[in-house]
C-alpha cells in the first residue's frame, strides 16, 4: 500500500484500486476516477506485493470491484496479479492501464477475463469512456436474471466493446485522430479552427480530422452563425 487507509465505497459506488509504481501517475489516475460519476478509489498500491495484500484484505475489509492495473512493476507482473484474483475467484474486476504493447501480453491478459486494455499515454477522455463502458457492462450483468436471451448476452458483451469509428482513411493519424476526437467530446462543439488551434494544427488538417468524424457518425455538423457573411460548420460530439 502506500500508506493511506483504504476506504469502503459508498453504496453502489465502484470501489477502485490502483496499482502503478509511479507515484505522479498514481496521482494522476486518482484524479481521473474523482471526476468519474459512480467510481471511489479505495485504495492505491505502488507495487505487485502490496496490491496482492490489498486484494486479500479486500475479502474481509474495504470492498475493490475494480483494479485499475500497471502491467509492469519492480516486483512483478500485472499478468501475476490478474492470475491470483482469478484463481481465488474474487469477483474484481480489471482494467490494465500500462505502456505495454506486446500482443502476447494483451492476449494473456484478455484470457484472464482483462476487462478493458488502455495504453499509455491517453487523455482523461479515452480513461472516462473506458469506466463509462465498465458502468454500463455492470448494470447490465445486475439487470440480467434467470434465462438470458441473445439479446441480452449481446448487449451485455458490448457494453464493455461497443463498435469503434472505422479507420481513418489514408493520410490521417490514429493518434491526432485521437486527440481530435478527444478534444472534441470534452470541449465541443467546436470549429475547425478553434480545433486546429487548441490541438496546434492548422484549420485545414482539423477540418479533414472533424469530418471524418461526421462521415462515420461520430460527431454532428451544424451551421453556427453570429458573424457576416457564410455561417461557419462547427461540430458536435454524437457519443
Amino acid at each position: 500500500m502506500t500508506g493511506a487507509e483504504s476506504v469502503a465505497p459508498v453504496d453502489d459506488t465502484v470501489g477502485v484500486l490502483i496499482v502503478d509504481d509511479e507515484r505522479l501517475t498514481r496521482e494522476m489516475h486518482r484524479a481521473y476516477v474523482d471526476k468519474v460519476e459512480g467510481f471511489q478509489v479505495v485504495a492505491e498500491c505502488a507495487g505487485a506485493q502490496a496490491a496482492v495484500a490489498a486484494v486479500f484484505e479486500a475479502e474481509v475489509g474495504a470492498r475493490i470491484d475494480l483494479v485499475l492495473l500497471d502491467m509492469t512493476m519492480p516486483d512483478g507482473h500485472g499478468l501475476d496479479l490478474a492470475r491470483l484474483i482469478r484463481a481465488r475467484g474474487a469477483p474484481i474486476d480489471i482494467i490494465a492501464i500500462t505502456g505495454v504493447r506486446d500482443a502476447e501480453v494483451v492476449r494473456t491478459a484478455l484470457a484472464l477475463g482483462v476487462a478493458q486494455y488502455l495504453i499509455k499515454p491517453f487523455t482523461f477522455g479515452m480513461f472516462r469512456e473506458r469506466l463509462e463502458q465498465y458502468a454500463e457492462f455492470r448494470r447490465r450483468s445486475r439487470e440480467a436474471s434467470g434465462q438470458a436471451t441473445q439479446a441480452e448476452v449481446d448487449a451485455l458483451l458490448g457494453a464493455l466493446h461497443p463498435p469503434t469509428a472505422s479507420a481513418p482513411p489514408k493520410g490521417l493519424a490514429s493518434d491526432t485522430l485521437d486527440r481530435v476526437t478527444a478534444a472534441l467530446r470534452e470541449n465541443g462543439p467546436l470549429s475547425a479552427a478553434e480545433a486546429g488551434a487548441a490541438l496546434g494544427l492548422s484549420r485545414v488538417a482539423a477540418r479533414r480530422y472533424l469530418e471524418h468524424l461526421a462521415d462515420v457518425g461520430r460527431a454532428e455538423r451544424s451551421s453556427r452563425w453570429g458573424t457576416p457573411g457564410r455561417p461557419e460548420t462547427e461540430y458536435a460530439w454524437r457519443g
